[in-house]
């Protein structure tokens, strides 16, 4: 470290400059705004300009310095201290590491870094670290149930149900106790369910959680003020909860059946992505916050649109844009859990193949919408319906132009005449004439030549 080119480049945001240890309290709160900020040096023996002034140093200097530092700090810091001579004078090198909790404090006081300055942190700015900090020690699904015991666990569904899709997934047996297992997956410590425990594996989680469950409701037009059709809850465990929204969702959208160019056989195609409407009840249910119970994961189904409202909102860093690029997880233990068994992509690529299923549908509906703040998260997807008819319009056959598709795939070309000979005779030529030219009108096949020679190929 070449301390005269430091010292020529100024005060920055991670350097300091301090005449001598007569300013031991700006120092110790200096350290305090480092460790709160991004780390940094302070050297001691130096003016504000930059000019080398040199500091006293005796036998027992630099250990009282180290004591005042360690007494005054909380938590207590421990600086890397070291003296330096340059030009014959000494200096003080003190080194501060940047905190991981950015919790220090100065005789009592929070301090952090502005450009040159060091500066006291307002109380909402320390009170929001401190929650922040208690947030990340003990999250929400990794706490102790309160008044939960192991005897709310629903021991026939683990057994029953969890244990043997476990098994199937993983294509291996697993050993042990259900108790042990559950041990295993954090959601039982001390001989008592956790939160996620509850939520996961309990026989009635809405006792201890009076909003942990999926409204839904469906409205016969676009908008709320239209007349309701219908309102489900979704209650019980997680697991049950995915299972039976899933379930009804798919049960409540149209399903359009089409042949395509080229197709013999029909092909269903459903109006939303069944993947999509799978995963986004999924992560609706694995990255709500369940520390809010004013509230509920609120799903609701238009005519033209399904929206899924989920209480709690993005991370810092992760935006409606980078979505399918980042990783989180609100309740770890629980993501965890549902990924076991390939409820959701533990990769994270949930929002990779929602997005890719959507490009890849035959009638390219709109890309979800994502809107979020710092309390709730809003996705929006939206239906192909109204372009079934559309396309039922351009693409749909009757049984005899189906069998005229299979023979031009056969033999490459077919005449008028051998339409109707094709179909034995149970048409005329006329109807085969209108058969062909419908077809020819839709797009999917064309016509080669005039008159008696003419005949049709696919397009």
């Amino acid at each position: 470290m070449d301390i005269k080119a430091l010292i020529k480049e100024g005060e920055s945001e991670t350097l300091e400059f301090k005449k001598s240890l007569g300013e031991w309290k700006e120092i110790i709160e200096t350290i305090s705004a480092f460790s709160n900020t991004k780390g940094g040096k302070i050297i001691i023996g130096v003016s504000k300009s930059g000019k080398l002034l040199g500091v006293d140093i005796g036998k027992d200097t630099i250990e009282r310095f180290t004591n005042q530092i360690s007494q005054n700090t909380d938590t207590k810091v421990h600086p890397h201290i070291t003296v330096e001579k340059i030009d014959g004078k000494q200096i003080i090198i003190i080194e501060v590491k940047e905190s991981t909790d950015h919790l220090v404090l100065a005789f009592g006081r929070a301090y952090k870094r502005v450009g040159k300055s060091t500066v006291r942190m307002s109380k909402d700015e320390y009170e929001n670290l401190i929650l922040e900090k208690h947030k990340e020690k003990i999250q929400f699904d990794k706490q102790i149930c309160k008044e939960a015991n192991l005897r709310d666990i629903d021991w026939e569904f683990v057994k029953g149900e969890f244990i043997p899709l476990y098994e199937e997934i993983s294509e291996r047996k697993i050993v042990g106790i259900p108790q042990s297992i559950l041990e295993s997956l954090g959601v039982i410590k001390d001989e008592k369910p956790t939160n996620a425990g509850i939520l996961l594996f309990g026989k009635n989680p809405q006792k201890f959680f009076m909003n942990a469950y999926i409204a839904l409701a469906r409205y016969k037009g676009r908008e709320i003020g239209i007349e309701r059709l219908d309102y489900k809850e979704f209650n019980g465990n997680l697991f049950q909860q995915i299972d039976g929204c899933d379930r009804y969702l798919k049960e409540h959208i149209a399903i359009m059946s089409k042949l395509l160019p080229y197709q013999v056989q029909r092909q269903d195609i459903p109006e939303y992505g069944l993947f999509s409407i799978r995963e986004l009840i999924t992560n609706a249910v694995c990255h709500r916050d369940y520390e809010n119970q004013h509230t509920k994961i609120i799903i609701k189904v238009f005519s033209d649109k399904i929206e899924f409202y989920n209480p709690g909102g993005l991370p810092e860093d992760i935006t409606p844009k980078n979505i399918a690029e980042k990783q989180y997880s609100r309740n770890s233990v629980i993501a965890k859990v549902l990924a076991k068994v390939k409820y959701i992509e533990e990769l994270g690529e949930g929002w990779n193949k929602i997005i890719k299923e959507h490009k890849a549908h035959p009638l390219r509906p709109k890309m979800p919408k994502i809107k979020s703040d710092r309390y709730t998260t809003l996705v929006t997807i939206f239906s192909v319906r109204d372009k079934f008819e559309e396309t039922k319009k351009t693409l749909e056959l009757n049984d005899r132009q189906r069998k005229a598709i299979e023979f031009l795939k056969e033999k490459g070309r077919i005449t008028n005449r051998e339409y109707v000979n094709l179909l034995q005779g149970t048409i005329s030529g006329d109807t085969a004439l209108n058969d062909l030219k419908d077809m020819v009108k839709k797009g999917i096949i064309s016509i080669k030549q005039k008159g008696r020679s003419s005949y049709y190929v696919i397009r």
